[in-house]
């Protein structure tokens, strides 16, 4: 079975959109295609400009998929891809997410999610978000419920705006929004003074010690995201979990009403944002430069 999508200008196939990608829950490739053309208008301007590694599966999540960087000869010429610079390696061309119909076509080649640059083709190496990425110790959202909080009030308390997002798997992404006026090794060295500052003040709770076996039950505060080449999980991308959890951008006064960091999913989302929108909608307009670390 072939089904033939028109969207921008482009036709495109998705073949065999009955195949089951989700086998615990009966999503079907063509319900991801369909979930990805319904978020595209919320989705693109999130994520567009940015190089994407793409995360597919072809047989579905009950076997392994793999990561895609370069992306594949067969793909459209109206997809657009970023040239980076690999050192001796060579170079490498990267998806990026202009448009509706890359996202479809994209979803359409069994790619569930989608991860994305933290800087944008165009100033490769000047970062326009900061992420700390904080996962529960022992599966427990409530810490990271409290740490994403905390986090909130000292940024806060410093002038910079804070986002927020569920990462669609265990925990949560606090996120600043930066003017690009500070390359990647400036942000990384603020996150990471900004992460030893809070472990100081609250060391029962708090550390950004690498090594697991020494963290003690408290919760990371991953910084390490804010480096070059580096990627979170895109804006309203659907993980390859049971259930087809969304990581979904989300409003500070929704945290306390969410049950986990999979509240969200490709069949209830679309409630919640007939009801609350986009909590991002306005993120570049906030864009902070970043401090002396």
């Amino acid at each position: 079975m072939i089904d033939m999508l028109h969207i921008e200008g482009h036709e495109i196939k998705v073949t065999h959109p009955e195949k089951v990608l989700f086998p615990g829950d009966m999503i079907t490739k063509g319900e991801l295609v369909d979930y990805y053309r319904r978020i595209a208008d919320d989705m693109v301007p999130l994520v567009e400009s940015r190089p994407m590694t793409l995360q597919r599966f072809p047989d579905g999540i009950g076997i392994d998929g793999f990561f895609q960087k370069e992306a594949s000869e067969y793909f459209p010429d109206w997809i657009h891809r970023a040239i980076l610079e690999l050192g001796n390696s060579g170079i490498q061309h990267q998806v990026v997410c202009d448009n509706a119909a890359t996202l479809v076509y994209l979803a359409s080649q069994a790619m569930i999610t989608p991860h994305v640059f933290l800087s944008r083709a165009d100033k490769i190496h000047y970062p326009d978000r900061l992420i700390f990425d904080l996962d529960p110790p022992d599966n427990n959202f409530e810490a990271v419920r409290s740490a994403a909080k905390t986090i909130r009030e000292a940024l806060d308390a410093e002038g910079y705006p804070v986002y927020l997002m569920t990462t669609g798997s265990r925990g949560l992404h606090v996120v600043v929004p930066l003017d690009r006026s500070a390359d990647f090794d400036t942000i990384r060295s603020f996150a990471r003074g900004f992460g030893e500052k809070l472990a100081a003040k609250y060391p029962d709770r708090f550390t950004i010690e690498l090594s697991k076996e020494k963290r003690h039950g408290r919760l990371f505060l991953d910084y390490l995201r804010n480096s070059y080449g580096a990627t979170g999980v895109a804006p309203y991308g659907v993980r390859a979990k049971n259930g087809a959890p969304v990581a979904t951008p989300i409003t500070w006064d929704e945290l306390d009403d969410i049950k986990s960091s999979q509240e969200y999913n490709v069949r209830n989302i679309f409630a919640r944002m007939d009801k609350q929108g986009n909590a991002w909608k306005g993120i570049a307009k906030d864009a902070a430069q970043i401090k002396k670390a």
